[in-house]
């Protein structure tokens, strides 16, 4: 039995945990504000809140529920447009109709959607941060400067907002209907049961599910007549730690749980540049990190950035724990060495020194909110003499798998970082890779990419002021 809020309503249903909240909140509960427009999660017209009880305070996110297996509501309070609407408008909705925000319409409740849960963040109330808050948005109408104008507007009106637990305040603004007040309360008297723990086996008949921001654009139709093992919501695995000099985190972690992790950012000073170029917003809150590397996606960008830091999974079979270096996963296109009925439960990597150096690029046909043609991480360690004492180089839109360029670092260890060896070096690289020519980019195209990617690495790291040819 699936349970869960659902604007003001407690929901018990036995409809099939596989189907998205899409289509039951659409075609179950007949709220049809809630659109439907690509189902691939990139046009947001189907935004929804979820909001989850954390301690006593409850915590929304904006998803797109048109990749949100039901099963995932569990225990949650969704929201669609119809859960925001009140006699009168809301301050968000009242500053996008007057600041010409709306023309057909189509894409107008995503926006109030995604601007209300920005208004129910705990993020300072700036213009950047409201703009942020729509970046899975999509309107083919506007222009977008209203609806800038109206984010800006918004943030103003958030001026006298409290730091921590807003939800009393928007209520009693009118940002929020009353009855948030006793959604805590009234999640606790559910007494919801979360799904039991994964003892290393989905069953047969069922597939372990993350975000779902994978599984439900590559085959939605199977995945809403197939039971599913729910891994986003299991707390044992969602965490991101530090022992003894290396990072531990849960399979179940998110790429917004990365982005925000107080200990990535100060390992990874440019953390939140480099988790700005994953995906959307309501994205980054579903996808996880396990879900990006089983995906096994040659251009998954976690893949990538996590490659170069030499990490290793650990993986659960029946209980059993096997560890390998990430690396290792991938024996060909799609092809892992992984039993079907095993999950990644956990992630490590050494968190890198003070004088190391990290860095990611990725460049795609917009620069935001877009697949990779190619991307690539790096991290590389000096000795006192600056020569290259460790080093860890990864490549996606160039090869069948995400790739690991094993002949570039042996080529690139031990040797003094100038613009020659860099050049050198290229031809290595050049040697490694087999791209393919796609909608993405030419063979040509991409090989030419990763060799100016390649260059920026170092270039960023000061090591070296160009490299010509």
């Amino acid at each position: 039995m699936i349970q869960f809020l659902l604007n003001n309503t407690a929901i018990k249903t036995r409809e099939a945990e596989g189907g998205t909240v899409l289509d039951f909140v659409r075609y179950n509960k007949h709220l049809v504000g809630t659109k439907i427009g690509c189902r691939e999660g990139d046009c947001g017209a189907c935004t929804i809140l979820v909001g989850e009880l954390k301690g006593e305070q409850m915590v929304y996110q904006s998803m797109t529920s048109c990749l949100m297996p039901l099963k995932n509501a569990h225990g949650k309070h969704i929201v669609t447009i119809e859960g925001l609407n009140m006699d009168a408008l809301t301050p968000v909705q009242q500053a996008v109709i007057e600041e010409g925000g709306t023309q057909c319409g189509f894409c107008t409740v995503g926006f109030v959607v995604s601007l209300t849960g920005y208004t129910m963040s705990e993020k300072a109330p700036t213009y950047d941060n409201a703009i942020a808050a729509i970046d899975g948005n999509i309107c083919r109408c506007t222009g977008y400067k209203s609806l800038e104008r109206a984010a800006g507007r918004i943030s103003q009106s958030l001026e006298a907002r409290p730091d921590a637990d807003p939800i009393e305040w928007l209520v009693g603004e009118q940002f929020l209907p009353s009855y948030f007040l006793d959604i805590p309360k009234r999640l606790k008297k559910l007494a919801i049961k979360q799904f039991p723990l994964p003892n290393g086996t989905s069953g047969k008949e069922s597939v372990f599910v993350g975000g779902g921001t994978d599984l439900f654009v590559q085959k939605p139709e199977a995945m809403a007549e197939t039971p599913i093992t729910n891994l986003f919501d299991q707390s044992a695995f969602k965490y991101i730690k530090e022992k003894d000099g290396f990072c531990y985190i849960g399979g179940a972690s998110t790429a917004e749980d990365l982005r925000s992790s107080p200990l990535l950012n100060q390992a990874f000073p440019k953390m939140h540049d480099f988790m700005k170029l994953v995906s959307s917003t309501p994205i980054r809150n579903m996808g996880t990190i396990a879900g990006n590397f089983i995906n096994a996606s040659p251009i998954g960008d976690l893949t990538i950035f996590f490659l170069a830091l030499n990490a290793q999974i650990t993986l659960n079979h029946h209980g059993e724990k096997r560890t390998l270096h990430l690396k290792d996963l991938y024996k060909g296109y799609k092809t892992l060495d992984k039993h079907p009925e095993s999950f990644i439960e956990e992630i490590s990597f050494e968190l890198p020194e003070p004088n190391d150096y990290y860095n990611f690029e990725k460049v795609c046909k917009r620069t935001y909110l877009d697949i990779a043609s190619v991307n690539t991480a790096c991290f590389f360690r000096l000795d006192a003499d600056k020569r290259i004492k460790e080093v860890h180089l990864s490549a996606g839109g160039v090869a069948a798998i995400p790739f690991y360029l094993h002949k570039t670092r042996e080529f690139l260890l031990n040797k003094t970082i100038d613009p020659d060896l860099l050049k050198e070096a290229n031809e290595v690289i050049q040697s490694e890779v087999s791209p393919i020519s796609d909608a993405r980019g030419s063979a040509d195209y991409k090989r030419l990419l990763l060799r100016q990617l390649f260059y920026a690495h170092f270039l960023e790291a000061g090591c070296v002021e160009e490299v010509v040819g």
